[in-house]
């Protein structure tokens, strides 16, 4: 909206900052952040007053969660939602395709994660939405975004994949691109989903791999640093990097109440649309390896459960002492900080990694 103060700048050329990403993308990380600050408290007392016992916590979970996370209240995603669309809408260039197309699968995968959030708390238990119903709902959104993308793209690499660590390598797939970007977006979105499970856990990486996507966006939409840096150009993901400050604004005003001990849980509500806005992020700039490797700490987190139930259902035998990764090390003994923490570190080590592959061709 913002964005827009910059046609008059032949008024005042003061007005001409707006026109400037850089100075767009720090103000959209300020106002989410100031947001979030703003509306967290008044969020969490709303929380609390409709959710008297808090998010209900499983039983087989690790014990101390059975003391620790009683009475916490969830749906704080719904902070998270809010901050950054209201700084991303203040800040982007309204007229620009890529920004609704993935705004609006985060919200829409945000409504199916607040409504599975909603029936948990209302049943008191820690069953929402059936697995089945989730996935439909997320395949189908996913499906219409990435033809959306994929429609409005007029790059020449709007079907294909690039292969990291390569010099303008691409792997042409046509129309199954289309169930490509489904698995990008429903994958990253449940992994992120998985791998919310400690006080800090999740926020923390999903904001890392937010500002590197977010220069991604950058240098993808600029044609003279992608073609110095030998990556798909793609014209207008550049306002993305706009998008990308909201998130990371909103993430940290939200683990300022998510730091231990929790004041709130993101739920489903959060998990479930910022694991589907990296995806999208990676369709949109043609990233989509590259989130694999920045995201890995979630595909870790996914692995492990697929692992765990493949190997109960075939052998009768887990691998892990509880699923996902990180209960496996609660269950080793090892402090929830000390978890937290050290996922942070490989999380940042994994985002130095997928930046190297924007150098290393």
């Amino acid at each position: 909206m913002l964005y827009y103060l910059s046609t008059f700048s032949d008024v005042l050329s003061a007005l001409n900052v707006f026109r400037y990403l850089t100075f767009r993308t720090g103000g959209a990380v300020m106002t989410a952040l100031v947001v979030s600050f703003i509306i967290g408290p008044f969020v969490i007392n709303w929380l609390k007053s409709r959710q008297a016992e808090g998010q209900p916590i499983r039983d087989d979970g690790p014990e101390s969660h059975l003391v620790t996370k009683v009475g916490t209240p969830t749906m704080g995603g719904v902070m998270i939602l809010f901050s950054m669309s209201f700084a991303t809408l203040l800040w982007v260039d309204l007229s620009n395709a890529f920004v609704w197309a993935v705004l609006s699968l985060t919200l829409g995968y945000g409504l199916i994660g607040f409504a599975d959030d909603y029936l948990k708390v209302t049943r008191r238990n820690t069953r929402g939405l059936s697995g089945r119903m989730k996935l439909v709902a997320q395949v189908l959104m996913g499906a219409l975004v990435a033809f959306w993308i994929v429609s409005f793209s007029d790059d020449a690499h709007a079907t294909a994949v690039a292969v990291p660590f390569t010099k303008e390598l691409f792997i042409q797939l046509g129309w199954f691109y289309i169930p490509f970007a489904v698995f990008v977006m429903v994958g990253s979105s449940n992994a992120v989903n998985l791998t919310d499970g400690l006080d800090g856990l999740a926020i923390v990486p999903v904001m890392i791999a937010a500002v590197v996507f977010m220069l991604i966006a950058y240098l993808a939409g600029n044609a003279v640093f992608s073609k110095y840096l030998l990556i798909p150009y793609v014209p207008g993901t550049g306002e993305l990097a706009v998008f990308c400050g909201a998130i990371v604004g909103a993430a940290l005003g939200f683990l300022w109440y998510n730091a231990p001990p929790a004041q709130v849980f993101m739920g489903d509500t959060g998990s479930l649309a910022l694991g589907g806005a990296l995806g999208a992020m990676a369709i949109a700039t043609r990233h989509e390896l590259v989130l694999a490797i920045v995201g890995g700490l979630f595909v870790l987190e996914a692995v492990s459960v697929i692992v765990q139930v493949i190997s109960f259902k075939t052998t009768g035998r887990r691998v892990f002492r509880m699923a996902p990764l990180h209960h496996h090390f609660e269950k080793k003994g090892w402090a929830e900080s000390t978890v937290v923490i050290r996922f942070w570190i490989i999380a940042l080590i994994l985002a130095v990694i997928g930046l190297s592959t924007l150098k290393l061709r």
